[in-house]
């Protein structure tokens, strides 16, 4: 028997969706979806809002039949099965490419599968793909009008309300095996590919931790573990000290732009530094200080302990390793850092190091002081003997002549030539006197004429005596020019002497400004805290070595690797 359907009116929106109300029973929103794509579709008028229109559902009170009950079921089975709204569209255009009519989206997948064909085969997605870029052939059919957007009529005659079943009260699971869909496997394969990726990087992450651990952190921690607990303290004495000269007065030159500066000293504080840090000091602290059997005391741990029998090279290193010294160019210093066991030990080997420092500028300086003092003092002592040879024979002409100033011997005799001559002019003045009388006194004439003779002969003999020598001995003149050559060889001996006096000053200065002294800034003073192991910043170093080097092996390991995989 069949009522009259009752109609119910839904407010559709633009889209196509229910605005208000909800879908009566039996019929589902994907059905009114269905029944409203050709009408949304259509030409939509710009409101500027929702797009209202009414869809009328036939209800009617019929009970269904068993053919529509099995139809239900068979729909509500693919409900479940969680199709996405793209798969069922694409359904519903295979089912009206096959002829086809659905009612829903549900209801074409439905009718595919009862006709055999599988609406989600890769075959007919290809077709349908291909069929619908294929351009429409132009005839009466593509010049009709587009249809209004009205909702197509419901059939009042095949429309039937679903039959109402009691649901009973305890509802059991089905026991249906249900096949996976393509999208379930799709979801579970990458839901397992994520939970490989996730367990592999897991794996990659202890896998690198471990490593960390075992090239890293325990060789960082047995290191930190030795600092800490194992190494023997051991205590640093500091001191500076610097090489200076004497300071040269009037020096000038390119020399004297550096001199009170570091550069003045450069190469003394170099050797200095080279000679501290050799092995003679080594085997000089050895000898003095027991340098060795200091560092073999069984209190030191056995890393930084010195064999009982260690040989020299062993000891030096050692010694290389306790006794830092550092030159600054720019100040001069010698700084000097001596580690040892006790710091009584470290202040006495500090000590003796700046002892042997001293000792080392004195004997480079001393050699050149010498070499210049010693041919200062040989020029001197030959010209010092000149002198006296010079002397000596001034002296041995004067005893071998018996002259003894010879120029004033000569003096001596020019005054009484002179003195003479003038007597004799008087006579002679005197004689022409008397010989203009006209009977002149023959007696008087006669006297003064021999008086002229003999001023004249003794005028001579004078003269002659300082030429000529009438025993055979030398003449004045002989004795005067000898002496006067011995004079000068004396002045000039004499004025070499001075010379070789300045030289010998000049030599003295020199080396007073060649001499160097040691000149401590920074006396060493035992300390009364252990200066090393510093426990934390070797241990912190000991792990920024250790990560380097892992880092660099895992670089190179994997460059290696993708060079031999390319």
């Amino acid at each position: 028997m069949t009522t009259k359907p009752k109609a119910k009116r839904y407010r559709i929106r633009r889209d196509g969706a229910l605005a208000e109300g909800t879908p009566p029973d039996g019929l589902s929103t994907a059905e009114i979806d269905a029944v409203m794509a050709p009408a949304s579709a259509a030409q939509e008028p710009d409101n500027g809002g929702f797009d209202l229109e009414t869809v009328q559902v036939a209800l009617h009170g019929e009970v269904s039949t068993s053919q529509n009950n099995a139809s239900n079921t068979s729909i509500d089975a693919i409900r479940r099965e969680g199709l996405t709204g793209r798969q069922l569209r694409m359904a519903r255009r295979v089912a009206q490419k096959n002829g086809l009519a659905p009612t829903s989206d549900f209801d074409a997948v439905r009718l595919l599968r009862q006709n055999g064909i599988d609406p989600f085969q890769r075959s007919a997605v290809l077709e349908l793909v291909s069929s619908d870029k294929k351009a429409p052939a132009p005839g009466p059919a593509a010049q009709q009008p587009p249809m209004p957007r009205t909702a197509p009529p419901v059939p009042q005659e095949n429309v039937q309300l679903p039959q109402t079943v009691k649901q009973p009260a305890d509802t059991l699971p089905s026991t249906e095996v249900r096949q996976p869909s393509a999208v379930e496997d799709r979801a579970s394969d990458i839901l397992r590919i994520q939970r490989e990726i996730a367990s592999r990087r897991r794996r990659k992450l202890m896998l690198l931790i471990s490593r960390l651990a075992f090239f890293v952190m325990l060789p960082t921690f047995l290191a930190g573990l030795y600092y800490y607990t194992v190494a023997t303290p051991l205590f640093a004495t500091k001191s500076e000290f610097n090489i200076t000269q004497a300071d040269s007065q009037g020096s000038a030159g390119l020399g004297g732009l550096f001199q009170g500066t570091g550069l003045a000293s450069q190469q003394d504080s170099t050797t200095v530094q080279s000679f501290l840090q050799s092995r003679d000091a080594m085997l000089r602290l050895n000898e003095e200080l027991n340098f060795k059997a200091h560092w073999s005391q069984p209190d030191i741990d056995p890393i930084q302990r010195l064999e009982a029998e260690a040989s020299n090279e062993a000891a030096y290193r050692v010694y290389k390793q306790r006794i830092k010294i550092g030159y600054d160019p720019t100040e001069g210093i010698l700084k000097m850092e001596v580690i040892a066991a006790d710091p009584e030990t470290s202040q006495a080997f500090s000590e003796r190091l700046i002892q042997y420092a001293e000792e080392r500028i004195d004997s480079q300086t001393q050699k050149l002081r010498t070499d210049q003092m010693k041919g200062a003092f040989e020029s001197f002592a030959d010209a010092e003997a000149k002198v006296l040879a010079a002397q000596q024979r001034v002296l041995e002409l004067q005893e071998q002549r018996g002259v003894i100033d010879p120029i004033g011997e000569a003096g001596g005799l020019m005054s009484q030539i002179v003195q003479f001559e003038t007597q004799l002019w008087q006579k002679q003045l005197e004689l022409d006197g008397l010989l203009a009388n006209a009977q002149p006194n023959r007696a008087k004439v006669n006297g003064v004429r021999g008086d002229i003779s003999r001023l004249t002969n003794l005028v001579g003999d004078l003269r002659g005596s300082m030429t000529t020598a009438a025993d055979g001995s030398a003449s004045l003149a002989t004795i005067t020019g000898e002496l006067r050559i011995a004079e000068a060889d004396l002045a000039t001996r004499q004025l070499l002497l001075q010379q070789a006096a300045g030289q010998v000053e000049t030599a003295r200065i020199e080396a007073n400004r060649q001499t160097r002294y040691v000149t401590i800034g920074v006396r060493p003073v035992a300390p009364d805290e252990a200066t090393y192991p510093r426990a934390f910043e070797n241990t912190a170093l000991a792990f920024v070595v250790f990560a380097g080097i892992y880092l660099m092996l895992s670089l190179t390991a994997s460059v290696l690797r993708e060079q031999v995989t390319a």
